[in-house]
């Protein structure tokens, strides 16, 4: 049974919140509610997740950058990698070899949102180990950074445009692994956040002039999104952070499963 779009803007609004208390990882929940919730196509989730995370992350972008926390030099390197791949993937959305066949998607989509689960739970535990190998071998580790970053924005690029998931626990789990020491919890989210903003935009516009995008979907799930993201982010030191980032863990375990065994 799918859910009237009457309560979309209960699901923005659950989502915004959990972005703006946590940061990363809640976004990964808006594909499966529309997929499994809704019953929207997946072209069509793509498309209007993809527009949803550009808006939510404008503003926070923003924040982000008046407090001086992006590592720019990260976010261009990534941009080499990410934007190349989100044109050829929007190329090939226009050509017809994208979506023709959504099993293969869904599936990705699935282990993608699995994957976000489990880097909620471990990430930091990753972290600490490659910061003892960043520490051990310095200048081994710092040669491999830009290539590593770049091959990583292409990856992020490429499953981002595709399932509009990846921007945030997994682009997490890439920049802990390769700047261990330089990615702390605010310039990580910040930096982050900025990087996906054009691959974002870029995928969203293209499969909004490609006829895919639910415009009437988008505002619902904005209009409750917006206000309590706000409302996250002001609580994000009065609630047990840690406490939600688990239980949004379990819910992303059981959202991926359910994807991938459907």
């Amino acid at each position: 049974m799918t859910l009237d779009l009457i309560w979309a803007p209960f699901a923005g609004a659950l989502v915004g919140f959990i972005v703006g208390l946590t940061g990363v990882g809640g976004g990964a929940l808006m594909a499966p509610i529309l997929l499994l919730g809704f019953g929207v196509e997946l072209q069509t989730v793509v498309a209007t997740d993809l527009l949803f995370a550009t808006i939510t992350k404008l503003a926070a972008g923003s924040m982000h950058i008046r407090n001086q926390l992006v590592d720019w030099q990260i976010v261009r390197r990534l941009w080499a990698g990410s934007l190349t791949a989100t044109i050829i993937v929007v190329i090939l959305a226009h050509q017809g070899h994208l979506f023709q066949s959504p099993g293969w998607i869904i599936n990705l989509l699935g282990f993608l949102i699995l994957f976000s689960g489990i880097s909620l739970i471990l990430g930091q535990r990753l972290q600490l180990s490659q910061r003892a190998k960043r520490i051990a071998s310095p200048k081994q580790f710092k040669r491999l950074q830009t290539p590593l970053t770049i091959l990583s924005g292409s990856i992020l690029g490429a499953l981002i445009t595709m399932t509009s998931v990846g921007a945030g626990a997994l682009g997490a789990v890439f920049l802990r692994t390769i700047y261990p020491l330089r990615m702390e919890p605010r310039p990580l989210i910040a930096t982050d956040t900025i990087h996906a903003i054009p691959v974002s935009l870029v995928g969203g516009i293209s499969f909004l002039i490609m006829g895919y995008a639910d415009i009437k979907i988008l505002t619902l799930l904005l209009v409750g999104s917006i206000p309590m993201a706000l409302l996250g982010s002001l609580l994000i030191k009065q609630v047990p952070v840690n406490i939600v980032k688990l239980i949004l863990a379990f819910a992303l375990l059981l959202a991926g499963l359910k994807l991938i065994l459907s």
